[in-house]
């Protein structure tokens, strides 16, 4: 009997936006207001180069709490991946929800399955771009970041920038980081040291 082999998907890193890649300033509403961390474009470049497809999942509540409109949503990534890829560090897929059950915007306010920590998102992000989730990672600065990755199976990492110093201290039961890092960059020397 031939042996049969199974391809497996690509090995994916997802990021979290705000507080991970870029500086988190709240309900991020004007694009001036858009701060990359010195390190992101470098972090990015360096999981490129060692094989991983990058993505970023990000909640995006303020849409269906009415603070901005999704084609902002778009408009910020549009500026951020422009510039990713001029620092040669494309970034491969950005997912986002809009959603929010408690919103002021009807078509936005339901309990859908890609808010984080669900993982609507990544699955979505594996369909499209034939990723195996049991191979990637998720780093964020939230434990919903963490929790979303379990649930897939995936390698969570915390990162201490945005709101990670402070979720480090309120620790979610059943939740558990691979690493917490002090932001991206050590999370990506963490992710290659640790690269089988």
């Amino acid at each position: 009997m031939k042996a049969e082999t199974v391809a497996r998907g690509r090995r994916a890193v997802f990021l979290d936006r705000d507080g991970t890649l870029i500086e988190e300033v709240g309900y991020l509403d004007r694009l001036d207001r858009v701060t990359l961390y010195p390190w992101s474009v470098d972090a990015v470049r360096l999981l490129r180069q060692a094989g991983f497809a990058v993505v970023v999942v990000t909640n995006q509540a303020g849409v269906a709490r009415g603070y901005f409109e999704e084609s902002f949503v778009h408009t910020v990534h549009r500026d951020l991946a422009a510039r990713f890829a001029a620092g040669n560090a494309p970034i491969d897929g950005w997912y986002y929800c809009p959603h929010h059950r408690d919103g002021v915007v009807e078509r936005y306010r339901i309990a859908c399955d890609c808010r984080k920590p669900k993982a609507g998102m990544v699955r979505q992000a594996a369909d499209d771009l034939s990723i195996d989730l049991a191979r990637s990672i998720v780093v964020g600065d939230r434990w919903l970041d963490v929790q979303m990755g379990q649930a897939v199976g995936a390698t969570g990492l915390l990162v201490r920038t945005g709101f990670g110093a402070s979720e480090e201290t309120r620790p979610v039961a059943s939740v558990q980081a691979a690493a917490v890092t002090a932001n991206l960059m050590e999370a990506v020397s963490w992710i290659l040291r640790h690269d089988p």
